[in-house]
């Protein structure tokens, strides 16, 4: 069986992590290791009507499979692409009648491949299915209960017709789902919208400071260098987002995915002074006052979540205005409960139009990511490409532009240059460079023609705050 384009790695046996992926050829930072299509992939249950169940992307108008009428897709082309994976779930959704779970679905099209290849190695995978990691040994009672349900529910869709396969390759194939699925985001990269089962990438472990990242592009998941990488170095990916203290990460990881991450960040807890940082000098605030102030930033967020969740904005700005006031005076500029809600209070502003205080949060916010993050992560490269976009609202060019390229020197390593979210950063990195020499030759004029402009078209709304993160790299079921 050929390796399909995984020439560039090797499996290897990583010490006290199992299976895990390393170099075989010198790397560069933005250079891809390797594409890897889906060897299965759904859309989410709650956007199975808005987003392509072939490439991913969400389109205004998709055409409906005639037959089933669930699937859908961008055009005739998407759906001819995805006839070989739909025509088994065709008539099963026909046959039962509705179209059941994201897993369910999952799971299905993973045994219907099985059917139609064979067990054992598939083109292209370095590892079997059946031999992926599946943690069933490791759920807990309420985990167990779940696997039950969605065991029984899957044995009602799956058709008498089909191949039947074991009680334990069916469970097997569940527990895969649940600590293995990789999230699909859309064509901007800026929403969960599925997932998938990519078995090369399953063999990269976990590092809270990875020398890998992976994007989803064009209808392949990418692995990416964030650095060099030589000869023989193992590739690591982050399961989880590096802004949290070090416990916090343990413990999400432990509950997640079952084992206890003993990176050099996690062991020698790098980075948490940073993100517990409180106000130095000589008015330097007793613990006391600081674990006040930190227990109310986390009733702030509690009370915050559920004011967005109604789409109070409003209040959402104020207990973000009232929280900042009582934590300036404590928490240091890196503080990660700061930075939470200088983060959300940008958002939220932006979208209500008031850019000058956006743009000032989001500055501060800004530069506390950038003494926290690897200078290469793809989180931080969104987030100083959305506060360069709140500069750029409020007439703020030359620092809007800065924000810009930076964000773009980022994304370039990160997303690579044919992503969508790249290309059109590059637009902007363009425009905003006009601008800003339009505004250093005549200040005055700029803004003259700049009102000019804004009268006469309608002003670009930001998009309505979400309470998603970004999308993160693996999928689990809550």
């Amino acid at each position: 069986m050929t390796k399909g384009g995984m020439e560039s790695v090797e499996l290897f046996t990583a010490e006290g992590k199992g299976r895990g992926l390393k170099a075989q050829k010198e790397f560069l930072a933005g250079d891809v290791i390797f594409a890897e299509p889906a060897y299965a992939a759904v859309v989410f249950d709650s956007l199975t009507h808005v987003i392509c169940h072939t490439c991913f992307k969400r389109q205004e108008r998709l055409h409906r499979c005639g037959q089933c009428k669930f699937a859908h897709y961008c055009d005739r082309t998407c759906q001819r692409a995805a006839w070989l994976n739909h025509k088994n779930e065709c008539s099963a959704i026909k046959r039962h009648g509705k179209a059941p779970t994201e897993n369910i679905r999952l799971a299905a099209r993973i045994l219907w491949k099985m059917e139609r290849e064979g067990s054992g190695l598939s083109e292209g995978c370095l590892v079997p299915i059946e031999e992926l990691q599946n943690h069933v040994d490791s759920f807990g009672e309420e985990e167990k209960k779940e696997l039950r349900v969605d065991v029984e529910s899957f044995l009602e869709f799956w058709p008498p017709q089909c191949q039947q396969f074991g009680m334990q390759l069916i469970s097997h194939i569940f527990g895969v789902i649940s600590c293995n699925g990789f999230t699909l985001s859309d064509q901007r990269g800026l929403q969960a919208v599925g997932v998938g089962i990519f078995p090369n990438l399953c063999q990269a472990n976990h590092d809270c400071w990875p020398n890998c990242t992976v994007v989803f592009n064009n209808g392949k998941i990418e692995l990416r260098a964030l650095n060099k990488i030589s000869p023989g170095d193992e590739l690591t990916v982050s399961y989880v987002d590096f802004l949290s203290l070090s416990e916090e990460r343990r413990k999400q990881l432990k509950k997640q995915y079952y084992f206890d991450c003993t990176c050099e960040h996690c062991k020698k807890q790098l980075k948490d002074d940073l993100m517990l940082a409180v106000k130095a000098g000589e008015s330097k605030p007793s613990a006391d006052t600081v674990k006040e102030v930190i227990q109310l930033s986390k009733d702030t967020l509690e009370k915050i979540n559920k004011a967005r969740m109604e789409g109070h904005y409003h209040e959402v700005v104020k207990l973000c205005r009232d929280c900042l006031q009582k934590q300036e005076p404590v928490l240091g500029d890196t503080n990660i409960y700061l930075l939470r809600i200088l983060s959300i209070a940008s958002e939220v502003l932006s979208y209500l139009q008031m850019f000058e205080e956006a743009a000032d949060y989001a500055k501060r916010m800004v530069d506390g990511y950038l003494k926290i993050y690897h200078p290469n992560n793809a989180q931080l490269g969104m987030a100083v490409m959305r506060a360069g976009v709140t500069h750029w609202h409020a007439g703020l060019i030359e620092v809007g532009h800065g924000l810009i390229c930076k964000a773009y020197a980022i994304l370039l390593i990160t997303h690579g240059p044919s992503h969508p979210i790249t290309k059109d950063l590059e637009v902007m990195r363009v425009q905003t460079e006009m601008e800003l020499r339009m505004f250093q030759q005549n200040e005055f004029m700029y803004y003259k023609m700049r009102e000019a402009a804004l009268k006469n078209q309608k002003i670009q709304v930001m998009p309505e705050p979400s309470n998603e993160t970004a999308p993160s790299l693996f999928h689990k079921k809550e």
